[in-house]
């Protein structure tokens, strides 16, 4: 099949993929295209019926590890070769760019966000109990309260306040354990479980957060937290350098090993009853003191709940067997680490940990090579510190990531470069396919010189509903999530 230009400069490509379902066939792999064709017309080539014959997937094109942004030529040009080399050119499902959709109002920062769907995990933990139609958005704020919204931006139900049970500081925490269930945890240094009901007809839902348990272990703010509602764990990396694993189960919870952590223990008595709680009070199942300086995030394996990861302002990430409380193993990198997540890997037993850092980039470390080995990759871009990331629910080579740069930012693992001299010369680079920039600032002059001042995302998360992030500009933001794969 060949495709002439008005100049008639063709190259030779062969197609490749490492896409089961939409291989080529041998005799088709290889054509002569138009040296300035580009990625859509490369695109419009596959999907055409002696191709694939699909119904217009986009795609994406790599050379070398990189993806193609601008023509065969001009590629050819750049890096000095002649129009007789024969390219290879990996064709990929496209990410479709996130568009904006909504932003709901906070009374104060927002300091995390987490989603109730179908697909989310909470969704699937909850089962039958979860009514497909009823999406929730669950949001933590630095005014103490937690929020649940719907789709439309209804604030359906807020948490009660300090003195009738509810964080008595900044909440810097929060997941859905179920549709029924939501875990919390903050500066206040307690983890609190909610019972959460709904009521009302559904053009008029009323929520209602009961705090059914709290518990105490941590000796300063706690900043992260994941759950697992089909084991009912949840797991807290706290800034006295402990990471907590703790029951959402009254009866299997221990008790408090020391009193003076729990409220009123150093007031007087009258002051204890006008602030007395009727949730249980319980200790973790386990309380480690393995890191050096603040723990700033921990995680479950994606597939053995009984391993966990943690990274810290220590500049390590940690390995650790939940059912011995103790660290298998530690990598060490060379800056303060800040978020954590886990991208599962169907190739692997364990999982890729995706690490932010305080020098504005993101290093993958594979938790099972040695503790002397470099990281898989570096993902640059951020112009501030990396404080959130989330995985794809869709695929295994995408990610976002929350910066205090005031962005979030769409990363594509498939497109990888070796590292430059300015980067250090080692290990594999790989930039974002897309920005999301907080739609508060839209049309607004730059106030300050530091970047992300007054808008910065302190959290993210990525669910088929939409992406969904938080931050300083006291919004909680959407955008379009579902689709930003390619069917």
């Amino acid at each position: 099949m060949d495709h002439p230009t008005e100049s008639g400069a063709q190259v030779r490509v062969t197609f490749t993929t490492q896409e089961e379902d939409i291989q080529l066939d041998e005799s088709k792999r290889q054509l002569l295209v138009p040296a300035d064709i580009r990625r859509y017309g490369l695109s419009r080539i596959l999907n055409s019926e002696s191709m694939l014959d699909t119904n217009s997937i986009p795609f994406d094109f790599l050379v070398n590890g990189s993806f193609l942004r601008g023509s065969l030529e001009e590629y050819l040009n750049a890096n000095g070769l002649s129009l007789e080399t024969n390219i290879t050119l990996q064709y990929v499902r496209s990410l479709i760019p996130p568009t904006y959709e909504a932003s709901f109002e906070h009374d104060d920062w927002v300091s995390a966000v987490d989603v109730l769907s179908a697909t989310s995990p909470a969704g699937r933990w909850s089962g039958d109990n979860f009514q497909r139609g009823q999406d929730r958005i669950l949001s933590a704020s630095y005014d103490g309260l937690l929020r649940i919204w719907d789709a439309s931006g209804n604030v359906i139900g807020t948490s009660p306040s300090g003195s009738h049970g509810g964080h008595t500081a900044s909440i810097k925490a929060a997941k859905f354990l179920s549709s029924t269930q939501i875990a919390s945890a903050g500066m206040d240094r307690t983890v609190r479980v909610w019972k959460y009901t709904e009521s009302g007809e559904s053009y008029e839902r009323r929520g209602e957060l009961k705090p059914i348990l709290e518990l105490y272990g941590h000796t300063s703010s706690i900043d992260s937290l994941e759950v697992d509602g089909a084991s009912k764990r949840i797991l807290t990396a706290s800034a006295d350098g402990s990471i907590g694993f703790w029951t959402t189960s009254k009866a299997s919870a221990p008790e408090v090993s020391d009193s003076s952590l729990l409220p009123g223990a150093h007031t007087s008595k009258r002051r204890k009853l006008a602030t007395s709680v009727t949730a249980a009070q319980r200790g973790p199942l386990a309380l480690m003191n393995i890191h050096n300086a603040p723990a700033t995030a921990a995680v479950f394996d994606p597939r053995d709940r009984t391993v966990a990861y943690s990274v810290s302002q220590d500049h390590t990430v940690k390995t650790i067997d939940l059912t011995t409380s103790s660290v298998v193993s530690t990598f060490t990198t060379s800056h303060a680490l800040l978020s954590l997540a886990a991208l599962p890997r169907s190739s692997a037993s364990a999982p890729l940990l995706a690490c932010g850092t305080s020098a504005r980039h993101i290093t993958l470390v594979d938790p099972r090579t040695s503790t002397a080995a470099t990281s898989v990759m570096t993902l640059r871009g951020h112009a501030n510190k990396v404080v959130s990331l989330a995985a794809n629910p869709e695929n295994e080579y995408s990610l976002v990531s929350g910066s205090h740069d005031g962005t979030c930012r769409i990363w594509d693992l498939r497109s990888v470069r070796p590292a430059t001299k300015d980067e250090g010369g080692m290990g594999s680079v790989s930039e974002p396919v897309y920005v999301i920039d907080r739609e508060s600032q839209q049309g607004k002059k730059k106030k300050s010189s530091v970047t992300g001042d007054g808008c910065k995302v302190f959290s993210v998360v990525w669910d088929q509903l939409g992406i969904f992030s938080g931050g300083e500009d006291k919004k909680v933001q959407i955008n379009k999530g579902r689709g930003v794969n390619a069917e």
